[in-house]
């Protein structure tokens, strides 16, 4: 089943200035681990050495946070959007 992956536009660069990526994945664990062999930079970039999010890192699937669901045993649906959103700071 294909899920869209929108990368912002700070992350671009690590997956040749790609704005969506089209993976086939049945959880969010999956798709990362997609992400993990085909764009590792990426995937630092997301996750840390434990694989886990990064704290300053948000995944949204469908506009519901990944901490709203099942975390990254997320279940995925062919259509589903995950967007990648770093969290902005600043004063």
């Amino acid at each position: 089943m294909t899920i869209t992956i929108h990368i912002p536009t700070p992350l671009r660069a690590e997956c040749q200035g790609t704005a969506k990526l089209y993976l086939d994945a049945d959880t969010v664990r999956d798709a990362l681990g997609q992400l993990e062999q085909d764009y590792p930079s990426l995937y630092r970039s997301v996750c840390d050495e434990t694989g886990a999010v990064r704290r300053h890192i948000n995944l949204f699937i469908n506009t519901a946070h990944l901490s709203s669901r099942d975390g990254l045993d997320t279940a995925l649906s062919p259509g589903d959007v995950i967007d990648i959103m770093p969290a902005v700071s600043g004063g």
